[in-house]
């Protein structure tokens, strides 16, 4: 018998195994024909500490020194740059505390991003502490993690049913039936029909799409060096990536699980939230693509047992965060599981738990 199956091949899912292998043999399900396929193959790829809500910023903060550490680290330097209009001093100045940025004079913004309309960019803010994260090379590390453990990483194995066997469970999927302790529940957009099939009261995680356009680098200008930019009250933001630019309208529209696809009304007016504060016109879309991002009723992090069900784990509602907060997240569900203490403190570990919604 396994004592701990994972549902979800994405960083959720292989962050839990990895640490969960220490501790017992883990065998990891993802539906898709490769890992990450969803959510975090889809990911912005940025680590911004103060991005998120209060439990968010802790996991963040803890997840901080194994980003830059382990494997060699994980962390390349990006910045961040908030601009503003005249008419956006109010939604300016949030962001500011809410990122913890400095402010910085408009004419330093041009030279960070010489694309930015000085007759539009009223106001902007800077730090340097926002990194680009390697996810595709943590994702597989995570697996290397399972796999030298003597774990096993299995792709094509869609879950189609779930049933309590004795102390356990059994769970079908990819043609075969698995026998497991503990269910770890890192199914993403679909963590709450993981839930229903084993017979668990969902949450109500609900995923939304975010859509992006890559664009070639505007006005032939080598934007490598370019900070992430964000619009006011995160309208929109781009990001430098492989010589182009990558523009988000940040749409966080709620929809069922699939795999998702960009709206095409929605990037359009995204775009031109972006064009009215730059001075290059978007000339030419060279793909666009979405992702869901999958929230929990409050926004915050699922992590650890279901208090009504022994043996069934959460490791869900990652929101937008899942890369950035996934070491520290994965720590926190294996010591919830494993009974050991802790290293956040007991407000952010109980604002994290299932324990708020089952009361």
């Amino acid at each position: 018998m396994i004592d701990f199956l994972v549902i979800g091949g994405g960083i959720a899912g292989l962050s839990a195994g990895a640490r969960l292998s220490a501790h017992g043999t883990v065998t990891l399900l993802e539906a898709e024909e490769a890992l990450g396929y969803h959510a975090s193959g889809r990911s912005a790829a940025m680590y911004e500490a103060n991005y998120g809500l209060p439990s968010t910023v802790a996991l963040n903060i803890a997840s901080g020194e194994y980003h830059r550490t382990a494997n060699g680290g994980y962390l390349s330097p990006r910045g961040l740059l908030a601009v503003g209009r005249p008419e956006d001093a109010d939604s300016f100045a949030r962001d500011l505390e809410e990122l913890k940025l400095d402010p910085v004079p408009v004419a330093e913004a041009l030279e960070m991003v010489p694309i930015l309309n000085p007759g539009r960019v009223a106001f902007a803010g800077y730090h340097a502490a926002a990194w680009d994260l390697d996810t595709d090379r943590m994702l597989q590390d995570f697996a290397k993690v399972i796999r030298a453990n003597g774990g096993q990483v299995l792709t094509r194995h869609a879950v189609t049913a779930i049933a309590r066997d004795g102390a356990g469970w059994r769970i079908k999927a990819g043609g075969q039936t698995f026998a497991a302790r503990a269910i770890v529940n890192a199914a993403g957009a679909w963590a709450d029909r993981i839930a229903a099939l084993a017979g668990v009261a969902p949450i109500g995680i609900v995923p939304h799409r975010r859509s992006m356009a890559r664009l070639p680098a505007p006005g032939g200008h080598d934007v490598t060096g370019w900070p992430m930019i964000m619009g006011p009250g995160e309208s929109w933001y781009a990001k430098p990536d492989a010589g182009k630019l990558l523009v988000s309208p940040a749409d966080e529209d709620p929809v069922e699980p699939h795999d998702a696809w960009a709206d095409d009304m929605v990037l359009a007016e995204g775009l031109a939230r972006y064009e009215d504060m730059v001075t290059e016109p978007v000339t030419r879309v060279e793909t666009s693509w979405a992702g869901l991002r999958s929230f929990s009723p409050d926004r915050a992090l699922v992590l650890g047992p279901d208090p009504d069900h022994t043996g069934f784990i959460w490791s869900a509602g990652q929101g937008g965060y899942g890369f950035q907060t996934a070491p520290a997240a994965s720590q926190l569900l294996c010591d919830l599981v494993t009974g050991t203490q802790p290293a956040l403190d007991a407000e952010t570990v109980a604002a994290l738990k299932p324990d708020r919604f089952r009361r």
